[in-house]
């Protein structure tokens, strides 16, 4: 696991034809926006996130984030955990994001 700053975030994700974006907030932080493409496993529903997370590719690059950095970097640990190569945690998560949010829809 690597903590990036925001843009080192940003302009690694946006070169890395495997990337993917994980959103692990809960479902009320998500209704006020999500950054776009990202998917979303709320880390608090606990085994049912681990469920989440283990059907996921190994192979892929992940960019995870949070409300503020703390929880996207224990899900990242936890994805170490369960074997995964690459996850990048977002310092700082959606309070310091500066670029747009889209609806989950």
């Amino acid at each position: 696991m690597e903590h990036l700053s925001q843009e080192e975030w940003v302009s690694q994700q946006e070169r890395d034809d495997n990337a993917v974006i994980i959103d692990v907030r809960t479902e009320n932080e998500v209704a006020d926006g999500i950054i776009q493409k990202a998917i979303h496993i709320d880390i608090y529903k606990g085994q049912e996130f681990v469920n989440e997370i283990e059907e996921l590719d190994k192979d892929k690059n992940y960019y995870v984030y949070c409300r503020s950095g703390n929880r996207s970097g224990q899900a990242c640990n936890i994805m170490d955990q369960l074997g995964f190569k690459n996850a990048y945690n977002l310092e700082g998560g959606i309070l310091e994001w500066e670029g747009d949010l889209v609806d989950l829809d």
